[in-house]
């Protein structure tokens, strides 16, 4: 048997290693400028999170109770089809989500792609980044940062729809008198956020 055959028969045995086919292609993709958005599943203490990147930076997190198809979807509709699994490109925010979790991250440093947000929520999106880990603000204070104090109910909207929770932290957005009001998450969530950054005794 020659050499060549020998790896022919060693690749027909080999079992399908699904993610180094889906890296390579990855790899492949982003070499030849094809690849818009990169995607993985990442473990959380608030369930499996999907996270996509684009060359800009973070674009997506969906908890689970989003169905992937539909945030895939929404994905090839406003941002690009040119998508693929491919975890090496999204490890830098994972580590990060990670460490954060782990008590060991206070910031985010990847940065964000705002594409799925436009106009006033752009802006409170813009404004709640900037409130930092372990405080909290309210809905009229991000409508207020937004250019549009009376607005607080759009601002409770815009973080309602947030593509980007956890790193755009809407969970230290509460209503004035203290209590938790909504979010797209549920509201455990919230709590378990709040708590992991040492707020949640001080709120209703």
């Amino acid at each position: 048997m020659t050499e060549l055959e020998d790896r022919l028969r060693q690749s027909r045995t080999a079992p399908f290693d699904e993610e180094r086919v889906a890296s390579q292609l990855a790899i492949r993709a982003a070499d030849a400028g094809l690849l818009d958005i990169a995607y993985a599943q990442m473990d959380s203490p608030l369930g499996e999170l999907l996270v996509a990147v684009t060359p800009r930076g973070l674009v997506r997190v969906a908890y689970e109770d989003e169905p992937e198809d539909e945030v895939l979807t929404e994905l090839a509709d406003r941002v690009s089809p040119r998508m693929l699994r491919a975890p090496a490109r999204t490890d830098a925010v994972r580590r990060e989500l990670v460490s954060y979790f782990a008590h060991r991250r206070r910031s985010f440093e990847t940065p964000v792609d705002w594409t799925l947000v436009r106009g006033f929520a752009r802006g409170v999106l813009s404004a709640t980044a900037r409130v930092p880990y372990g405080e909290v603000t309210t809905y009229r204070a991000m409508a207020t940062a937004a250019g549009s104090p009376r607005a607080y109910r759009a601002a409770g909207n815009a973080l309602g729809s947030n593509p980007i929770p956890i790193v755009v932290p809407c969970h230290r957005v509460l209503h004035a008198d203290g209590g938790l009001g909504g979010y797209a998450g549920g509201l455990d969530r919230k709590r378990h956020l709040l708590e992991l950054e040492g707020v949640l005794p001080s709120v209703r």
